[in-house]
């Protein structure tokens, strides 16, 4: 996803499990390891996923650990990633503070080309969901999962996520639901900037049980897609700090600038529609 991709310019710094304490004839080096780790956190002015503020525009901390395995024409790799939200509070759904997303899947390249693919499975959990304030009768947790392909040719990605879960972030009957991501990720030259630019298409799939929803300007929803399809764009550009100082090698700091066409339907207890016009900054390391 953009996972929760929409966070660009992210440095990942890998740590290689090598091998210790051998002696290698002629001075050569260990043979690298085909096990990697590779962790980051970071402090965010706020949490945009998807064009969506998801803590309504209040600071964000995060950070996640990726486990790869390299067999030769492929990479396999299992990953966790976490944020604090409010976004299920505050939209009237069961209340959880903490997003974990879990995730796998395969990755390479076709051949000795620059042509690119990703495949895997990712779920969103969000665990310690209560019944607390609710716009509906029943709140529902956004436990959500999706399956997903990638395609990519040097700084450029295509991405399609589709939805296997019965819910999709708290809306019911939504299996189906899918999310296109295009998005070029360029670097400008040595200088240490990288310009990031995406286009999302967000659709959503059946119809909540819920529904017909009628909000407070008047405004009426028969479906999910009539309620919370929409699309969703980014630009963006990040610096790699370490070209400062090598003490702050693994070091990024960004500023995107994100905004939606998403309906009032996405209006939260604040009446504000969390798809609007957002500017998130951050810095994050490598671990």
């Amino acid at each position: 996803m953009l996972k929760k991709s929409l966070i660009a310019g992210a440095i990942v710094a890998t740590l290689e499990l090598g091998v210790s304490g051998m002696a290698f004839a002629d001075g050569a080096a260990p043979p690298a390891s085909p096990a990697t780790f590779t962790g980051n956190i970071g402090v965010f002015s706020q949490y945009v996923f998807r064009g969506l503020t998801q803590t309504n525009e209040e600071p964000a901390y995060q950070g996640g650990f990726d486990f790869t395995y390299n067999f030769g024409p492929a990479t396999f790799y299992l990953g966790t990633w976490g944020s604090n939200i409010n976004w299920l509070l505050e939209s009237g759904q069961e209340d959880s503070s903490l997003e974990m997303d879990l995730y796998g899947g395969i990755r390479g390249n076709f051949g000795a080309s620059d042509f690119t693919y990703d495949v895997g499975y990712l779920y969103y959990y969000y665990p310690d969901a209560n019944s607390g304030i609710t716009l509906f009768p029943t709140g529902e947790k956004g436990d959500t999962g999706e399956i997903y392909g990638q395609l990519g040719y040097k700084w450029f990605t295509a991405k399609y996520s589709y939805g296997v879960s019965d819910k999709y972030f708290a809306v019911r009957d939504a299996q189906g639901t899918w999310y296109l991501n295009l998005t070029a990720t360029v670097p400008f030259g040595s200088s240490g900037f990288t310009g990031t630019v995406h286009w999302g298409d967000q659709k959503y799939n059946g119809t909540d049980d819920r529904l017909p929803f009628t909000i407070a300007s008047g405004a009426t929803c028969t479906s999910n897609d009539d309620c919370y399809s929409y699309t969703d764009w980014l630009v963006g550009i990040s610096y790699d700090v370490s070209k400062l100082s090598t003490v702050l090698s693994g070091v990024t700091f960004g500023i995107n600038y994100t905004n939606t066409d998403s309906k009032d339907f996405y209006d939260n207890f604040y009446g504000r529609n969390i798809g609007k016009d957002q500017i998130t900054v951050y810095l994050q390391k490598a671990l």
